[in-house]
């Protein structure tokens, strides 16, 4: 069938700038819809599916930063470009560790805007693509823990575990190179696409967040370890069982 329209929600405080928003993004082809405040916006991100919100950080009755957590521990996956009115590292990190994908400064321009929104979905959509249509992708099975590519599931024994789209992303990037180390920039390049000052942090607050959510006691993860000093390595439990039988 016909391709549906993008569909986006623009959340914030001011009807001016919503509807400018709206118009500029409308001419793109993608269609907006407005809320204006915080409870809203959690109506119709609970009610309805959305391909990306575009959330105002200061709302009138909570923070967007407060929205985005409800998001995702509703289980909530939706892409969020948080737009935020200071330039602080400190504010970038919140926004990040909210679990917002991206975060924009105000005031910016439309270009910039399009070209972050653009850059959102387009990872979406490659990651979806990544496993054609019709094409048998293969899981990754390790130990416990199950990884479908194809249908972005992830289940650890017969329990499926939620994770937002940039936590997928982490562990898949980690499940496709088992055993090899990452250095904070090397994830923060191939998961967010950026080696943004003040994310690296958000690189440590995902990684905590996905042992939470996969490891049997995230206190003492069995998958994701941290390597002391430069970065973190998933471990495949068979790899390591053999390395650990052979050095014996």
């Amino acid at each position: 069938g016909p391709m549906s329209k993008t569909r986006l929600l623009i959340v914030d405080d001011d009807p001016e700038l919503r509807s400018f928003l709206s118009t500029e993004l409308g001419v793109e082809g993608y269609g907006c819809e407005q809320a204006g405040t915080a409870q809203e916006a959690l109506g119709m991100i609970r009610g309805q599916s959305w391909d990306l919100v575009l959330l105002d950080w200061g709302l009138p009755d909570f923070s967007g930063v407060e929205v985005c957590r409800r998001m995702r521990s509703g289980g909530i996956a939706t892409p969020v470009l948080m737009l935020t009115g200071h330039d602080e590292v400190r504010e970038r990190v919140e926004a990040l560790d909210s679990g917002a994908d991206d975060y924009l400064t105000k005031p910016f321009s439309i270009p910039e805007l399009q070209a972050r929104v653009k850059a959102i979905l387009r990872r979406i959509d490659r990651q979806q693509a990544a496993v054609g249509p019709g094409e048998i992708s293969d899981a990754l099975v390790f130990g416990e823990l199950t990884i479908d590519p194809a249908s972005r599931e992830v289940r650890v024994g017969p329990r499926p575990v939620a994770l937002t789209a940039r936590e997928f992303d982490l562990l898949l990037h980690f499940a496709r190179n088992p055993g090899r180390v990452f250095t904070r920039l090397q994830l923060l390049d191939a998961v967010w696409g950026t080696t943004f000052e003040g994310y690296e942090h958000n690189v440590n607050t995902h990684i905590n967040r996905l042992r939470g959510k996969i490891e049997a006691d995230p206190a003492d993860p069995r998958s994701v370890l941290t390597v002391r000093g430069v970065g973190y390595r998933f471990t495949d439990p068979r790899i390591d069982g053999a390395r650990a039988a052979a050095s014996r």
